[in-house]
């Protein structure tokens, strides 16, 4: 049933789409619109790569081998400002929509199952009013962010769109669980789950549970059940055989090449594992790194395809993360593999560890080779700045975009503004278990200096990020006017987007807002 309204969903979209096309044949001796690839990684730290996104490179830099990051950081523009929320759904709707998580209210991940919320019970709050069923295409589903998505825009102007991967979106049910309903012509493997039952070709990419399919078994990779293809190859394999028409028929597309990797479970690419295990790592570490090259080599396998196609200098390819690297500690009742340092604490945080992402952009002849930029940019900003490369005037959406172009900065890197702030709003609680600023938290980051606001603990945090990136020093009692100047600026945005506020369990008030905490 759920496919039959999918499919009779998708096509009523795609009529609809036809009558409001824009027309894009490019006039003679026009230069054709540029292929545009965005590569997602799931749950990747900014330390868990060999690219150094810090000053100088770290240990953790040298652990881990991504040589074509390397290469897309050579020959390409490196940010070592960028954000992503600090859970993975509320960055997927970020990237489609333009939009602000505290805007679009879905500020927690989505599960598979339809209207359940994902928030864990918390002894001192209640849990807020939030779109537990992620984004819809269309208007009226009940507790769903309604916006015009951005493959949707792209395809209205001429753009071939092409969906691999992960997709989580929304609720199994809704119509934001299907890519091919927000605007994708192909969907590889997407659906509304948030991980992966497994890695293993041989394993179907299921972990059956009582002898049925696991609700997490990835679909639609039939033709390599039984095989020795890791589900990394697999994505990229489909995603590249999807860009042959548009490639063939030269026209411009877009692939949303979106892992699953490097997100639990850790289910090693036995190609890489020997060689950490060999340096010494123990099983889990050596796991990991063993997932994070072999999403590597899948961006090597997409660089190469567009060499061979020679279409690689009209293609802009940009790389991200979705959130920080998972670094619960054992004493918390999680793991290590991942290390976040000189970060503090990793995913499901708004300190920097949970939203500070690896993020690089290459676009021959536009972006200058090698360059890096220092300018913070968000998730949000993924969508104009993607309209704008694709020379879209009117995207034609029906939600207000949050979000700022960044072409102007991957024209000249070097352009700094330092009066825009960033707004992170997670009134959720993630898991169970307790951790540094993992639950009910928002910040606001303006210039070098960010603020935290824990809304249990009714405290505010100060942190300058450029003499203490590790947010190790709170100087909020020796910069009382700047707390208060930034706990306005972040209580007005809040309040501007009507952003879901959660109450106290003892007694229904709701918590205090930023500017109504007392400075220390």
């Amino acid at each position: 049933m759920i496919n039959r309204f999918s499919t009779w969903l998708h096509g009523a979209l795609t009529a609809a789409a036809m009558f409001v096309h824009v027309p894009v044949q490019a006039q003679s001796g026009a230069k054709p619109k540029p292929n545009i690839i965005v590569f997602l990684v799931d749950d990747m730290g900014w330390q868990d790569t060999s690219v150094p996104f810090a000053d100088q490179p770290t240990d953790f830099n040298r652990r881990y081998h991504t040589p074509n990051m390397e290469r897309l950081a050579r020959e390409g523009v490196k940010f070592t400002n960028a954000y992503a929320t600090p859970v993975c759904t509320p960055t997927r709707v970020s990237l489609i929509t333009g939009v602000n998580a505290a805007h679009h209210r879905v500020t927690h991940w989505t599960s598979p199952d339809k209207d359940k919320n994902t928030d864990y019970d918390d002894p001192v709050l209640n849990p807020v009013d939030w779109n537990i069923n992620g984004f819809s295409p269309v208007a009226g589903v009940p507790h769903t962010f309604h916006a015009t998505a951005l493959p949707e825009v792209l395809r209205r102007n001429g753009y071939y769109t092409v969906h691999s991967g992960k997709a989580h979106f929304g609720s199994t049910g809704t119509p934001g669980a299907d890519p091919l309903n927000a605007g994708f012509d192909v969907n590889i493997a997407g659906s509304s789950i948030g991980h992966p039952a497994s890695y293993s070709g041989r394993a179907n990419y299921d972990s059956p549970v009582n002898g049925k399919p696991n609700r997490n078994a990835v679909p639609g990779l039939e033709a390599y059940h039984g095989t020795d293809t890791f589900l990394s190859d697999a994505i990229t394999i489909e995603a590249l055989k999807a860009i042959e028409k548009p490639v063939a028929d030269k026209k411009p597309f877009f692939l949303y090449l979106s892992h699953y990797a490097v997100h639990v479970p850790l289910t090693a690419d036995p190609r890489f594992l020997n060689k950490y295990l060999q340096a010494g790592l123990d099983s889990t570490e050596a796991k990991y790194a063993a997932l994070i090259e072999g999403m590597d080599k899948s961006l090597g396998d997409v660089l190469r395809y567009l060499d061979n196609k020679k279409i690689a200098d009209n293609t802009v390819v940009l790389f991200m993360s979705d959130n920080g690297g998972l670094s619960l500690t054992p004493a918390r009742g999680g793991n290590a593999w991942t290390h976040n340092l000189p970060l503090k604490a990793g995913k499901g945080s708004v300190y920097e560890g949970g939203i500070r992402e690896p993020m690089l952009v290459r676009w021959p002849g536009v972006v200058k080779a090698g360059s890096v930029a220092g300018q913070y940019v968000i998730v949000e900003d993924f969508f104009p700045t993607i309209v704008a490369i694709a020379g879209i005037k009117n995207p034609g959406v029906i939600q207000k975009i949050d979000g700022q172009s960044f072409l102007p900065v991957l024209k000249n890197p070097s352009l700094k503004d330092d009066r825009r702030g960033l707004v992170w709003h997670h009134p959720n609680r993630w898991i169970a278990t307790e951790g540094p600023n993992i639950h009910y938290a928002s910040a606001f980051r303006q210039g070098d200096w960010k603020l935290i606001y824990d809304y249990r603990q009714g405290r505010l945090e100060l942190y300058n990020l450029r003499t203490d990136i590790g947010e190790e020093h709170n100087v909020a009692a020796r910069n009382p006017l700047k707390v208060k100047e930034l706990a306005a600026l972040l209580t007005k945005q809040l309040k501007t987007w009507n952003a879901q506020w959660p109450a106290f369990k003892a007694t229904g008030k709701p918590v205090p807002f930023p500017d109504e905490v007392t400075i220390p």
